[in-house]
């Protein structure tokens, strides 16, 4: 089953409905026009509902795609507001089947596509066609990644187990350079690769395309630090990379725990920022693209990404006045 080449478009907009959460102008703290700064508050359920809403950019027959916005976690606990809490009104607004539920998303601090399905044996053709597409070795999913420092190869691969660990209190990925075979058949240890592509550089950063072929919680962060250089807006893993003399190096994982990221006062003035302000830099981690059997799926990047790259020189930025 191979995949078309005809990518979709937004939808546009009815009359009334309100703008994608992407194209609203900047509100004081907001993540609008001109911001790279995440919301000062959390959003409301009836806000969310709205971002999610008008934020659609593909729909036939049992399937939707919106473009979620950073923060908004996919699953949560009873009384958490989260992608699965706003599937029952969600599904009602949009006159889709009762039974919505998550096929593919960006992770709770990412922002990019979240593809939806009302119909399970739809949701089940769609699995399988992921998993054929990565044993072709041909990824379903593309990222795009604002990265503090830059790959010392221009493409590659990063392939290494990964485990989860209880970290003091935390749960955190941990990775596992050369697992056994007795934890990874007992599935203690995941084996993980993901592509990537450098796009663009800029003094002390890049723009890195992240394709992953296999699927664990945090893999792409966690490969990020592998390489050295930590998503933009990374508080949990870019601990990890620590620098001596300007040279980075790779931290013990007892001794980083997640914090708010550091970076370097060359980056912070290109950014317009102060390391007090940091906590609100949201992760530039985007899902940009998803292959379907008939569609190529695709999220534009939000202003905050855009305004950026447009501060850093990367390529694809644009001042968002």
């Amino acid at each position: 089953m191979a995949a078309s080449r005809a990518v979709t478009r937004l939808l546009p907009r009815a009359g009334g409905r309100p703008r994608a959460w992407y194209q609203q102008p900047l509100r004081p703290g907001g993540l609008g026009r001109g911001s790279i700064l995440g919301p000062a508050g959390r959003w409301s359920q009836q806000e969310a509902l709205g971002l999610l809403e008008a934020a659609v950019v593909y729909r036939a027959g049992p399937l939707v795609a919106v473009s979620k916005p950073p923060g908004l976690a996919v699953t949560g606990s009873p009384g958490q507001l989260s992608l699965v809490s706003l599937l029952p009104d969600l599904s009602q607004r949009l006159s889709l089947p009762p039974e919505l539920h998550v096929v593919k998303a960006a992770g709770k601090d990412g922002s990019g596509l979240v593809l939806l399905s009302g119909c399970p044996g739809t949701t089940q053709q769609l699995h399988a066609f992921f998993t054929q597409l990565r044993r072709a070795g041909r990824p379903p999913a593309t990222y795009r990644a604002v990265t503090a420092g830059v790959p010392a190869a221009a493409e590659g691969e990063i392939h290494t187990g990964l485990k989860l660990e209880q970290v003091g209190d935390l749960q955190l990925v941990v990775p596992v350079a050369a697992p056994s075979r007795r934890s990874v058949e007992r599935k203690e240890v995941k084996q993980t690769l993901t592509r990537y592509k450098v796009l663009g550089t800029a003094p002390g950063c890049g723009l890195v395309q992240l394709q992953p072929m296999t699927a664990f919680p945090g893999q792409l962060l966690v490969h990020l630090t592998l390489l050295l250089c930590p998503a933009l807006g990374d508080h949990v893993y870019s601990a990890r990379v620590g620098t001596v003399l300007g040279e980075p190096f790779l931290l013990p994982v007892g001794s980083a725990l997640p914090r708010t990221q550091v970076l370097g006062e060359q980056l912070l003035r290109r950014l317009r920022l102060t390391q007090q302000l940091l906590h609100r830099l949201p992760l530039h981690l985007h899902l940009h693209q998803l292959l379907l059997p008939t569609a190529v799926l695709t999220a534009p990047p939000p202003p905050f990404f855009l305004q950026t790259l447009h501060l850093l020189g990367l390529p694809g930025g644009q001042s968002a006045s």
